[in-house]
C-alpha cells in the first residue's frame, strides 16, 4: 500500500484558543517539574564523590549511582577505574561512576509512553494542549514516530528489561541499609531514616517499572485471549492495576529517587543526621 507524508493545516498561531480554562496550568507545572530534575540530577551526576555514606555503621549508596561499577567506594564491584578506561574516557568530562550507569533507566523514561506524551506538549507544544494553537511546524510535512529520529521510541520495551534489572539492584541497596557495622566489626539488624527511604525507592520505582504499557502487552496484552491462563492471567491484572495509576507513580518514583540520592548526599557531607530508630 502506497504511503504520502500528511500536511496538516495550522488553524490558529501558537497559543491561541478560545478556552477560559487554565490550559496552560499542566504543561508549564511538568515544564518545571522535568527541568528540576534533569539539572538536579545531571549535577549530582557529575559531582562523583558524596554518593556514599558509612557513616554510624550505616552502608548507603546513592540510587543515582547504583550499580557502582568503577568508583572509590566500597560499593565498587571492579574497585577505582582502571588505566585503559581514564585513557579512553573524554578530557573536557570529569570521571563519574554514575556516567556508567544511568544511562539505562533515564533511557527507560525517556521513551516511556507516558512520559512521551508529557515532554511532547511541555517542551516542544507538540501538540501544546487540546484546541490550543500548535507551532508552526506542525503545518508543514509531519512526520510522527515512524521515522527518525522519533522512531527510537521504540527502544522502550528493551530498555525496560534494564529497568526491571535495575529493580534488583535498588532492593539490594535497601537490604544492606537495614544492617549496621558495630563497634567489634560485626553487622546487625537495625533501622534508620536513611534505611526507611532507600527502601521506599524500589517500591515506587516497581510501581512505576511494572505498570509499564510494554510489560502489560509483553505479558497479556499481544494474547487473544488472557484468562486461558490463572497465573498469567492474575500477573496481567496486576500489571493492569499498577499501569492505571502509571502517571502517579512516574512522578512519585521521579520525586522519590532523587530525595534519596540527595538524603544520602548531606549525609555524606555532614549536612543531616541519619536518625537511628532501631
Amino acid at each position: 500500500m502506497s504511503q504520502a507524508d500528511l500536511r496538516l493545516p495550522q488553524l490558529r498561531p501558537l497559543g491561541a484558543t478560545m478556552r477560559r480554562d487554565a490550559w496552560w496550568m499542566q504543561p508549564a507545572l511538568t515544564f518545571l517539574g522535568l527541568m528540576a530534575f534533569i539539572v538536579y540530577s545531571t549535577w549530582a551526576a557529575f559531582q562523583g564523590n558524596h554518593y556514599w555514606y558509612n557513616g554510624g555503621g550505616a552502608d548507603y549508596l546513592s540510587p543515582f549511582y547504583s550499580p557502582e561499577i568503577f568508583g572509590q567506594s566500597p560499593h565498587a564491584w571492579f574497585g577505582p577505574p582502571p588505566e585503559w578506561l581514564m585513557k579512553i574516557w573524554p578530557a573536557f568530562i570529569p570521571f563519574s561512576p554514575a556516567l556508567l550507569i544511568l544511562w539505562a533507566p533515564g533511557g527507560f523514561r525517556f521513551t516511556c509512553y507516558y512520559y512521551r506524551g508529557a515532554y511532547y506538549k511541555a517542551f516542544w507544544a507538540d501538540p501544546l494542549s487540546c484546541a490550543v494553537g500548535e507551532p508552526g511546524f506542525r503545518g508543514k510535512k509531519y512526520r510522527g514516530e515512524e521515522k527518525f529520529p522519533l522512531i527510537i521510541q521504540n527502544v522502550h520495551r528493551y530498555f525496560l528489561y534494564l529497568a526491571m534489572a535495575f529493580l534488583i539492584l535498588l532492593a539490594w541497596d535497601a537490604f544492606k541499609a537495614f544492617f549496621f557495622t558495630g563497634d567489634d566489626g560485626s553487622r546487625r539488624f537495625g533501622i534508620a531514616v536513611g534505611s526507611l527511604i532507600l527502601t521506599v525507592n524500589p517500591i515506587l520505582l516497581g510501581g512505576y517499572t511494572l505498570g509499564c504499557h510494554s510489560l502489560r502487552h509483553i505479558i497479556g496484552g499481544r494474547k487473544d485471549c488472557v484468562s486461558s491462563n490463572a497465573a498469567g492471567h492474575a500477573c496481567y491484572n496486576g500489571v493492569s492495576c499498577l499501569n492505571r495509576k502509571h502517571m502517579l507513580f512516574a512522578w512519585m518514583s521521579l520525586f522519590w529517587v532523587g530525595f534519596t540520592d540527595l538524603y544520602v548526599r548531606l549525609c555524606s557531607m555532614g549536612v543531616w543526621s541519619d536518625f537511628r530508630i532501631l
